[in-house]
């Protein structure tokens, strides 16, 4: 894809243009395979990330099913982000498609199985409950410039918000503010859980570095009380010490020590980077550009967040 048609393929609405970054678009060097266990199913799965061709995108490869990694396919689901097509679900996608945005690996394959080829359930491993499992990997295998199958690059896309864009539910929102570069300020409260409260944790530039010593290290967390209700529902199956914070209101931490004194607050700003991820399209930069201002979150909230940048709301 050229530069010039680059451009005609992304139509700007009221709220957003799109602006090239500047930097062409990248994909990894070779290939990266994990295996592990998922939050919520318990089924172990086997993730293989390929190298894939510029403009391309992210996308989940399911033979003979392919599910692209964008709001139109992702389903509300509790406590994780779920992509659905065709009756294929891949669930807990959030924090790997976090680490794939935040490395600006714009397009990938991402071949996904598990023990029992006929189960169509799927779920990405969860491993410490962070991110940190495939930055490393990809730190390991490198970057290089996505091309055509002619050799050609294409620049890579950003949306710029140009006016204030907002969605909520009860007290919680998701606020985006014009800005020249991104900024994410997110609040949590859970004042019913003393050793967590309300915490802040504000980003002032995005970027790999700052996100894979920051962000990408923060793990997923739960409240110890709501445990049993949460596996009375069929969830966190595979959950545990080893991939899971896991605090009480009445005891406080029960797995210290934690890698950051705000920790909780900063996998909510690891949440929402993969869950925004979902408006990239061929390629492009899925975070909009923009400062975004989030209060009491969920990937369900981060869901219409997005679509409401896509005009779908």
């Amino acid at each position: 894809m050229t530069v010039s048609s680059a451009f005609n393929a992304f139509k700007s609405s009221k709220a957003i243009v799109w602006k090239s970054t500047g930097r062409l678009q990248q994909t990894i060097a070779g290939c990266i395979e994990r295996k592990g266990k998922g939050l919520h199913s318990g089924k172990v799965s086997t993730v293989k990330l390929w190298p894939e061709l510029v403009s391309k995108g992210r996308y989940f490869d399911f033979q003979p099913n392919v599910i692209r990694a964008s709001i139109e396919f992702a389903e509300e689901s509790p406590l994780c982000t779920t992509l659905c097509k065709d009756g294929v679900k891949i669930r807990t996608v959030e924090h790997l498609l976090s680490a794939l945005e935040a490395m600006e690996v714009d397009n990938c394959r991402i071949e996904i199985k598990n023990s029992d080829p006929e189960d169509c359930d799927l779920e990405v491993p969860i491993f410490d409950g962070s991110a940190s499992e495939w930055v490393e990997a990809i730190e390991q295998v490198g970057l290089k410039e996505a091309t055509d199958h002619c050799g050609n690059c294409c620049e890579k896309m950003a949306a710029y918000v140009n006016e204030p864009v907002h969605v909520w539910r009860n007290d919680s929102f998701v606020a985006a503010f014009p800005s020249p570069e991104i900024c994410i300020t997110y609040g949590i409260d859970f004042r019913q859980v003393q050793a967590i409260g309300c915490q802040w944790f504000s980003v002032t530039s995005l970027d790999n570095s700052f996100y894979s010593k920051h962000i990408a290290l923060s793990r997923t967390f739960c409240i110890y009380e709501e445990v049993e209700r949460m596996r009375n529902a069929g969830l966190i199956k595979g959950g545990g010490f080893e991939n899971a914070l896991v605090c009480s209101a009445s005891k406080g931490w029960l797995n210290p020590p934690l890698r950051f004194p705000d920790e909780p607050c900063r996998h909510k700003v690891l949440d929402l980077i993969g869950d925004a991820s979902l408006f990239a399209r061929f390629g492009s930069q899925g975070f909009p550009v923009a400062h975004i201002v989030a209060y009491k979150g969920s990937h369900a909230l981060h869901s219409d967040f997005v679509r409401r940048l896509s005009g779908i709301i």
